[in-house]
């Protein structure tokens, strides 16, 4: 399935539009992550837990969203978007949304 950020997909025509679609992730990032990430924060550096999670959300909310489409009988997934946010108390769960328009293609 061809998942792009733009509006169209280069030499081909969208035959059909089925809607927008979504992937949603919530993710909690665990206690040692945090002691990682603190540690960097005050000598510097990368925070590869962080990133690694992010990632891996960012990953599952477009194979989600993916999935959504195939449902509804799509081929290919346009105009999409990818949000983040950061949910809980403290601040420790991470939330990424992936949504565009669901589409079959000539």
């Amino acid at each position: 399935m061809i998942v792009t950020t733009t509006p169209s997909v280069e030499g081909r025509k969208i035959r059909e539009y089925h809607g927008i679609v979504f992937g949603e992730v919530i993710s909690g990032v665990n206690m040692l992550k945090d002691i990682g990430a603190g540690l960097r924060d005050i000598f510097g550096g990368r925070s590869q837990g962080y990133e690694d999670e992010l990632i891996r959300a960012r990953e599952e909310a477009i194979s989600e969203m993916r999935s959504r489409a195939a449902a509804i009988g799509a081929d290919a997934v346009v105009g999409v978007d990818i949000d983040y946010e950061v949910l809980g108390q403290a601040g420790s769960m991470l939330m990424v949304t992936a949504s565009g328009t669901a589409v079959s293609l000539e």
